[in-house]
This record gives C-alpha cells, structure tokens and sequence, in this order.
C-alpha cells in the first residue's frame, strides 16, 4: 500500500514538473515573439519590391515621376511601370 501511494506521488510530481516546464517555455516562446516586432518590421521593409521602393523614396523626396524620369532619360510611363510592377522580368 506504501508503495503505491509512493508511485502514485511520484508520477503526479512529474505531471507537474512538465505542466510547470510546458508553461515556462510558452512564456518564453511569448516574449521572443514579442520583443521580436522591430525585426519583423525591418524584414518587411527589406521584403520590398524595387519599384515600391523607387516610389516611396520619390514620394518621400517630393518629386513627381516625370522629375524622376526626365533625370534619368526614359518615359514617365517608364517610371509608372518599374513602380507598380508591370515592367517586372523573369529571372532568366
């Protein structure tokens, strides 16, 4: 009878310890993720197309697309395509 009652404390104490463990590494899991946002922010800025990127840096610097197409010698409608993607190549 001892015995019995000694197994049955021993595996509720090991229940409990991976209950505890399983717990602890779910707050962990949860603040990584949490502290983890800037870096989830600079990898979609980084995941950004060329052409978003010419955009938001035209826009950024206040010029139009003709501007940006007359300084650099091809059409406006040029510009127009490399920023909204139509233009884009397959890599061949």
């Amino acid at each position: 009878m001892m015995y019995l009652s000694f197994v049955s404390v021993t595996i509720g104490l090991v229940f409990f310890a991976a209950f505890v463990y399983l717990f602890y590494l779910v707050v962990k899991a949860l603040k990584k993720y949490n502290g983890s946002q800037q870096v989830r922010k600079e990898k979609a800025e980084k995941s950004k197309t060329l052409g978003e990127l010419l955009k938001n840096h035209r826009i950024e610097c206040k010029m139009t697309q003709e501007f940006v197409a007359e300084a650099i010698g091809v059409s406006r409608q040029a510009v127009s395509k490399w920023e909204s993607g139509v233009s884009q190549t397959k890599g061949y």
